[in-house]
């Protein structure tokens, strides 16, 4: 089963997100980042695109022809590790910004969460957590309300 961190408490979801997105990146980390929602994807990619003037993270949808060599790719379909063929160096972590857990999750070994703190983000949250247990997942909370946005 997965491991699944919870990081809950953020200021900005996305914007905390596209933090963990470079953080992942400039480790050298392979992610997909998954939501069914195409909208929510269309305003993440933007900001992915200019959260800070100088972060240059590239990222590409998952039918893409350059996926497969690409660090971060995003996906509106179930997601899966394999999607990262050119960045088998490392395992391919899950960056999941859905409102119910990725039917694929038992695929990938570590799957990220961010949260912030609008009731309904929370609401849905405790379904995915205990979706996720009730899964088998390993667990991990993480308060980040004290965190900061870069600016």
């Amino acid at each position: 089963m997965s491991r699944v961190d919870f990081a809950f408490g953020a200021p900005d979801r996305l914007r905390m997100a596209c933090e963990v997105v470079r953080k992942h990146y400039a480790a050298g980390r392979p992610l997909v980042v998954y939501t069914q929602n195409s909208q929510l994807m269309g305003r993440f990619d933007r900001l992915l695109w200019s959260f800070e003037p100088d972060a240059f993270i590239p990222h590409v949808d998952a039918a893409d022809p350059l996926a497969p060599q690409t660090p971060v790719i995003f996906t509106t379909t179930p997601p899966m590790p394999d999607m990262h063929a050119g960045h088998a160096q490392a395992p391919v972590w899950l960056i999941n910004l859905d409102a119910d857990i990725p039917p694929t999750a038992g695929h990938f070994p570590r799957i990220l969460e961010v949260i912030d703190n609008k009731p309904a983000e929370v609401a849905a949250a405790r379904q995915r957590w205990r979706a996720y247990k009730q899964d088998g997942h390993e667990l991990f909370a993480h308060d980040v309300s004290n965190t900061a946005p870069a600016s």
